[in-house]
């Protein structure tokens, strides 16, 4: 008797999981490398005696070019895929990290601060349209069981983590420990960019179904038991497909994304320099309880994912269960943060502890952001996350200037409470947006598990 044949394959292979991680890291690392400017402004302020309108400039450069380069990046994603494209921005804004160590007073031909100004500028390009693409890689590397889920920690989890590893790494380690320049350390942290890129050219394929290590059993399972469209997006399919209903709901979710994006900017840019000047904090206080705040939003983000995920079993209504998620979260950060300044804003250690939960309440809508963009944006994922990030980054171009200036004419207090007022808009915006409408008419949103 002969020997029986095999049995079909029906076990899935778990690459998508080495996706995961790489999307993780290369979220980690974007705000690792972000977050370092906040750590080294202290510094900056006392060896060039830049104020901080100075300072909220360098900012500002960064998200100008981040935000005008966003949409076009996300265009070029959907069209030629994400592979080349994001290995070589990452090559590109590690590059222009590792350059600003190399700002000296009287070595370009620049003043240091225009300098400066430029290769933050270019930093900021080289990460445009970088969480378009991992949006995108959520969208066909997960079934929709569990997206919400992981977008919340590759979106917030590994973005919190890489910006206090920032913190932690770079001032507490790097330089309050091992006594390193705030230059040597930036270098190190770019050449970590480096390393990262190669990993993901050598191991990410655009789609489950291109990757040779992916069987038939998990590329069945990604797709929810159906082969996913993934022919490229035309520009004219784009813009072809959209309505009057799909736009405006679009817009409202804009609007959501900039309001979150002014009140996150406290932490991405200010908080060291707010400890600096409030409590007179070392360096290496500084990297701890900066850290505090970024652990909140960690914490948050794969809460509001698994919340999301939830309801939306639980009830069969994904837009009631992102609308209840992100009124709540926000809400309850504006609330938190009032009562913060009221009862403890003298108290570094208490104010801190309550940033912690105003961040882990504020970013727990953000998974919930992540996916809605998923669940309008179909095959045109990228592009509809690139330009809701181009309108939240006008609110990261404006919001470093007005913030360094806000407290310097009014104090520290008045920007949180700024902030406040921030959380609670972004909270009421919530109940515009509905996740069941597509932005394209021939991709109506996935069936719920």
């Amino acid at each position: 008797m002969g020997s029986e044949a095999a049995p079909p394959e029906t076990r899935p292979t778990n690459v998508r999981w080495v996706v995961f991680a790489l999307a993780f890291g290369t979220s980690w690392l974007l705000y690792l490398h972000r977050y370092s400017l906040g750590v080294i402004k202290p510094e900056l302020e006392k060896e060039f005696n830049w104020n901080n309108e100075q300072l909220g400039l360098l900012d500002s450069a960064f998200f100008l070019f981040y935000t005008i380069f966003q949409f076009p990046c996300g265009v070029l994603a959907d069209v030629f895929g994400v592979r080349l494209f994001l290995a070589g921005m990452i090559l590109l804004w590690s590059a222009m990290l590792g350059l600003q160590a190399l700002v000296f007073p009287g070595a370009w031909w620049l003043s240091p601060l225009a300098g400066l100004f430029c290769l933050r500028a270019l930093f900021g390009l080289g990460q445009a349209g970088a969480y378009a693409v991992l949006s995108r890689i959520t969208r066909f590397w997960f079934p929709l069981s569990v997206r919400t889920s992981v977008q919340g920690w590759i979106a917030v989890f590994a973005g919190r983590i890489g910006g206090a590893s920032s913190n932690l790494l770079f001032a507490t380690v790097l330089v309050g420990t091992f006594l390193l320049s705030w230059r040597v350390s930036l270098q190190l942290f770019a050449l970590a960019g480096v390393v990262l890129a190669v990993l993901f050219w050598l191991l990410f394929r655009d789609s489950p179904r291109q990757h040779p290590w992916v069987n038939k059993a998990e590329a069945d399972l990604i797709e929810g038991g159906g082969r996913r469209a993934t022919r490229k997006l035309s520009v004219r399919d784009l813009f072809r497909g959209m309505n009057r209903r799909s736009v405006l709901n679009l817009l409202a979710l804009n609007l959501q994304s900039f309001l979150s994006t002014v009140a996150d900017f406290i932490y991405v840019g200010w908080i060291p320099q707010f400890l600096s000047q409030t409590y007179n904090m070392s360096t290496y206080d500084r990297g701890i309880y900066a850290t505090l705040p970024l652990l909140g939003g960690a914490c948050g983000g794969p809460l509001g994912g698994y919340l999301n995920d939830w309801l939306i079993r639980r009830t069969g209504d994904r837009r009631r269960a992102r609308v209840l998620v992100g009124l709540a979260g926000k809400g309850t950060a504006a609330v938190l943060l009032v009562a913060g300044i009221i009862l403890c804003f003298h108290d570094p250690v208490a104010f801190s502890v309550t940033l912690f939960f105003v961040k882990l309440f504020g970013d727990w809508s953000l998974a919930g952001s992540w996916g809605t963009v998923t669940d309008i944006g179909g095959r045109a994922t990228a592009t509809v996350f690139a330009f809701n990030n181009t309108v939240a980054g006008v609110g990261a171009v404006i919001a470093p200037p007005l913030l360094g200036l806000l407290a310097a004419k009014q104090g520290w207090d008045a920007v949180f409470l700024a902030v406040a007022a921030t959380y609670a808009l972004c909270s009421v915006s919530w109940l515009l947006i509905d996740s069941t409408i597509p932005l394209l008419a021939e991709s109506p949103a996935e069936p719920i598990p």
